[in-house]
């Protein structure tokens, strides 16, 4: 890491954990904060660069899904994942009360509380993937496997 980067809440759960990671740094563009922007910005295989989106359901009240950042999580394989009938994206407004996170900067890791965790079984054709470090302008470099296990992640198809 370099002098001046901050570690986020992220960093310091993964470096408690035990799990090898790298950081990378970004120039934010509050006008496109898309995970294809960041892929782009990094010069990343967009495949590899997953974005985290918080759903409610109808019997499952909150829960994580990890898709790649080209695509939108598919609601009704999301749904059958968690164990819901139907689901719909948590309103935007909710979204930093319930996580402690802000768009463009919500992980996987690190959440007020646990909450039930997907991730699209894509992630398991990349070596590494890229997640939002807790922050706009950083992204975490780590092995699909390690997230997985830490949070930990159920594989489901997403997308």
């Amino acid at each position: 890491m370099s002098q001046k980067q901050q570690k986020t809440n992220v960093c310091r759960l993964l470096e408690v954990a035990g799990i090898d990671y790298q950081t990378r740094e970004y120039e934010v563009d509050e006008s496109d904060l898309s995970a294809v922007h960041v892929a782009d910005v990094l010069g990343e295989d967009i495949d590899a660069v997953f974005k985290t989106i918080v759903l409610e359901g109808d019997k499952v009240k909150y829960f994580v899904c990890v898709v790649p950042g080209a695509y939108e999580v598919d609601l009704k394989k999301a749904a059958r994942a968690s164990g819901n009938k139907s689901c719909k994206p948590l309103p935007l407004k909710e979204l930093l009360p319930l996580t402690g996170y802000i768009r463009g900067g919500c992980s996987p890791i690190g959440m007020k509380k646990p909450f039930p965790t997907y991730i699209d079984e894509t992630c398991m054709m990349h070596e590494y993937i890229y997640i939002s470090a807790g922050q706009r302008g950083m992204q975490v470099r780590l092995r699909p496997e390690d997230l997985i296990r830490y949070v930990p992640l159920g594989l489901a198809d997403l997308i």
